[in-house]
């Protein structure tokens, strides 16, 4: 499937957390196993003023590293996060961001993935690495 095409089918119809931050996905590269989102998080996601709460930039590294599944197989596997670790690295404050998800080794039930988030000015804010249980589904 051309990655047009995945990328217009995954963003068709978002789950509502990925519409509250306000995400969409902006590329995909397969041969690399790896998808881009970008976000746009308000300061109703924040605390101390602009810094945005850490669940947030979780949310959004966890989404990138998902959709990078359904990106390669489709809508016939579901995700499920067994476990994620993040790493924040720097004060993410309101306004764009862009997560890199990938597929660091997917198996038929198991996924190892990894992702990067990068603010607006580009600079890196979080990374994280996860497991997750793969559903699939009979095709």
């Amino acid at each position: 499937m051309p990655s047009d095409t995945t990328i217009e089918q995954l963003n068709a119809n978002p789950p509502a957390v990925i519409r509250s931050l306000k995400g969409r996905v902006v590329g995909f590269a397969p041969e690399r196993q790896e998808l881009r989102m970008a976000f746009d998080i308000g300061t109703e996601f924040c605390h101390t003023v602009d810094i945005v709460q850490g669940g947030f930039i979780t949310a959004m590294l966890d989404a990138s590293m998902a959709h990078a599944v359904l990106a390669m197989d489709g809508a016939h596997v579901r995700v499920s996060s067994i476990d994620i670790n993040v790493s924040f690295l720097r004060p993410a404050r309101a306004g764009g961001f862009t997560a890199v998800g990938s597929i660091v080794k997917a198996g038929r039930t198991v996924a190892f993935l990894r992702a990067e988030l990068f603010n607006d000015r580009g600079d890196l804010v979080a990374t994280a690495t996860s497991s997750a249980h793969l559903t699939r589904e009979h095709r």
